[in-house]
């Protein structure tokens, strides 16, 4: 048996304490950034804000106490990007030597352009704790909803130590979350975090009416820029054309749960990013400061994304998402399969 805590009762943090539950062998900690928060949901018995209407089994202790993580040893993080640096800093102190960390939010810090790993491990220096924690990344086709219900779902763990990567493949396994390998943290990483761009381009073409075909160029030309920059950046090729790139982006381009697909289908409808924000009712939707983070990283990098370009134009400046989609359209014409 395991000690495993969740950070963050969002409906990601909370499906995967359910799906963990089901499999057994563990000893289970949801933990939320308050006591006032976790008190609503251990005195309701489910996550009525973030996950309505799936039970919370006795097997999964809600708490609020930071001390809490002191005992896990396996730590997983569903903290969205814009609070992770904060909370691993809060928690900071809880944390000790022989722990994993694995993270499972997608998404790219805004201001330093660091991915998930990168932001914990930037607030976990090893000269300042003493001990170096193995940090990975947990990323895939994955709707919360769905694994909350217990659906075959499959997703990509990922550790620069393939050993690592191999005990939490058997520690988070069960009959229906199937876990695959992989030790190119930066492709897992960056597809699961780039993909909500070209998911927000998606619904923007499904809310000014457009069809299937529209749709499947998106995804493909998306991909195309999601990989170019995972390979300046460092990641393999090979790995967003598996789950956490190819996999993660039809799901999220076409899924009618997509949050990041929503953002986009109001957006073409004509609502303003405010308002459709506000009607999340506290959901995130990675994609919005991914958007900004990712052009950010490219123009670094030297790699040309139209897609995201036109979607920062869009959530920024307020370009209309019709013209978006026609500048995309007359852009110079080019080899699909570019030798770089």
């Amino acid at each position: 048996m395991s000690r495993i805590a969740i950070l963050g009762c969002g409906a990601w943090g909370t499906a995967i304490a359910l799906s963990l539950d089901r499999r057994g062998g563990h000893q289970l900690t949801l933990w939320a950034h308050s006591h006032e928060l976790a008190r609503e949901i251990a005195e309701a018995g489910e996550n009525k804000l973030f996950l309505p209407g799936f039970p919370l089994p006795p097997g999964i202790t809600v708490t609020g106490n930071e001390a809490a993580v002191q005992e896990a040893e396996i730590v997983l993080s569903v903290i969205p990007s814009e609070f992770l640096r904060a909370t691993i800093t809060r928690l900071h102190p809880h944390l000790r030597a022989g722990q994993i960390i694995v993270s499972a939010t997608k998404g790219l810090e805004d201001h330093s352009l660091l991915r998930m790993s990168q932001v914990i491990a930037a607030c976990l220096p090893e000269p300042e704790t003493g001990f170096k924690l193995p940090i990975g990344a947990f990323s895939g086709p994955s709707f919360a909803q769905e694994v909350a219900q217990g659906q075959p779902t499959a997703i990509t763990v990922a550790f620069d130590d393939a050993a690592v990567a191999a005990r939490i493949q058997a520690e988070l396994a069960s009959q229906s979350l199937r876990l695959y390998t992989s030790t190119d943290m930066i492709g897992v990483e960056l597809g699961g975090a780039l993909k909500n761009v070209i998911a927000i381009a998606a619904g923007v073409a499904a809310g000014v009416g457009l069809g299937y075909n529209s749709t499947a160029a998106l995804m493909t030309r998306g991909i195309a820029e999601i990989t170019r920059l995972a390979v300046a950046c460092g990641g393999r090729r090979e790995t967003l054309a598996g789950l956490s790139g190819v996999g993660d982006l039809v799901l999220t381009c076409t899924g009618s749960l997509s949050r990041n697909r929503t953002v986009g289908q109001e957006l073409g409808r004509g609502h303003t990013l405010p308002e459709i924000l506000a009607g999340l009712g506290g959901k995130i939707a990675e994609g919005v400061l991914t958007t900004r983070a990712a052009l950010r990283l490219a123009r670094r990098q030297g790699v040309e994304m139209p897609i995201t370009e036109q979607m920062e134009l869009i959530l920024d400046k307020g370009k209309d998402p019709r013209e978006a989609i026609r500048d995309l359209m007359l852009r110079p014409g080019r080899e699909e399969h570019e030798r770089n």
